[in-house]
Parts: structure tokens; sequence; C-alpha cells
């Protein structure tokens, strides 16, 4: 056990110290992982929007893939992006291939179902005189849009705290997609893995309890979100 106490102490000295390669992974992680959610929250909140408040041929069925694409695993998002955007790749000549840009659009596919899914049950749940009153009122389509999920803003707000906590504790995508390079685009996870395969323990400790401070302040944020959504 004294190797653990050794290196938790170490880690922590290491944060202190401001550790440049701990820091530029802890970096990198904040910039992708803000990029991915608000991509991801501007495309997931229309499409969630329209997928519960619409009704339209084949409607159960989308939101049977939505709900299965919850549990889609990472490797495999990661997989299918590297495939598209690699030189060989329709989307190859965009360059996207071991960049934060890269490693964003497969965490957008990953946040995305979350969002999206979330929002449409927002939306079906909400209270049925709203959309009574807003057609009433001759709403156009986008007037609608932004009133209901104005109304469902808390739920809206979950959806995005939710999706941000899977983007930022993801390994296979960035691995994958971004390849894992130094200064460049390795994450938090990423390292943790790496470091820790090499035997510094200390390194992967300090990034660690990084990780673990952001998850507990999505926590804290998810539980302020369902006590305010469930007034």
């Amino acid at each position: 056990m004294g190797f653990i106490f050794e290196g938790f102490s170490t880690a922590l000295q290491l944060l202190l110290d401001g550790h440049p390669e701990t820091w530029s992974a802890v970096a990198a992680t904040v910039c992708v992982s803000s990029l991915s959610i608000c991509v991801t929250v501007l495309l997931g909140a229309p499409l969630g929007f329209l997928l519960g408040y619409c009704r339209f041929p084949g409607r159960r069925a989308m939101r049977l893939c939505v709900d299965t694409l919850l549990s889609f695993p990472t490797v495999v998002i990661g997989l299918m992006v590297y495939g598209f955007i690699s030189r060989s790749g329709p989307l190859g000549g965009f360059g996207l291939l071991f960049t934060l840009q890269g490693i964003a659009l497969g965490q957008v596919l990953l946040g995305m179902p979350i969002v999206i899914a979330m929002v449409a049950n927002a939306v079906e749940n909400a209270d049925d005189r709203l959309q009574m009153t807003l057609l009433t009122l001759g709403a156009s389509g986008r007037q609608q849009l932004h009133a209901t999920l104005w109304e469902v803003r808390y739920h809206l707000m979950l959806a995005s705290v939710a999706a941000y906590g899977r983007i930022v504790s993801e390994v296979g995508i960035s691995m994958m997609v971004g390849g894992n390079i130094k200064w460049h685009t390795r994450t938090i996870t990423t390292a943790i893995a790496l470091e820790t395969g090499k035997g510094e323990f200390a390194m992967g400790v300090a990034l660690g309890l990084v990780l673990l401070l952001i998850a507990f302040g999505v926590n804290i944020a998810v539980s302020g979100l369902k006590r305010r959504a469930a007034r």
C-alpha cells in the first residue's frame, strides 16, 4: 500500500508545481470536451424537440435507434470516425485525423444520443396546455421550438451535463482518432492509460484526481438540476 500513498503524494506535488505534461493533458481535455458539448447541444436539442414534439412515420423506430445509441461502445464510434476521416476515407481531405477537432467529431456522435433522448422525453412529458397555447397564438415552428425548449430548460441543462460527463470520461475515441500525441492530442483519459502502462503511477493518479474533480462537479450540477426540474 505504500506505493499508493506515495503516488498520491507525488501526484499532488505534480499538480501544485504546474507540471507541464500533466496540465497539457488537462488543457487538451477541457478544450476538446467544451467544443464537443457546444456542438452536441446545438445539434441535439432541436433534433430532440422534433423527435418528442412531431408525429411522423418511423418516429418509433427512430426513437428506438436513438435509445440504442445511448449504450454504443466508444471504440466502435472511434473506429467509424477513424474510417471516415482517414486519408482514404470520404472526409480525409479535411485533415481531421490526429487532431482535437477529429476527437470532438467523435465525441459529438457520442453525446448527441443522450441530448436527443433526454430532450425528446422532456418535450413528450411537458404540459399539454403549452402546445395548445402556442398553436392558438399562431406561433411559428421556430417560436414553438424556442418556447418549448425554454419550458424544459432544466431538463435540457440536465441532458447537457449528462452528455458532458460521458464525453469527458471517454477514452476509446480519443485514443483511436487523436492518436494520443504528446503536447497535442493527449487527453486526461489517454494519458492515464499510457502513464500507468509505463509505470508512472504518480502522473496517472494526478490526472485521475483532476478527472474525479470534473466528475464530482458534473454530479453536483446534475443533482442541482434534478431538484430544479422536479419543482
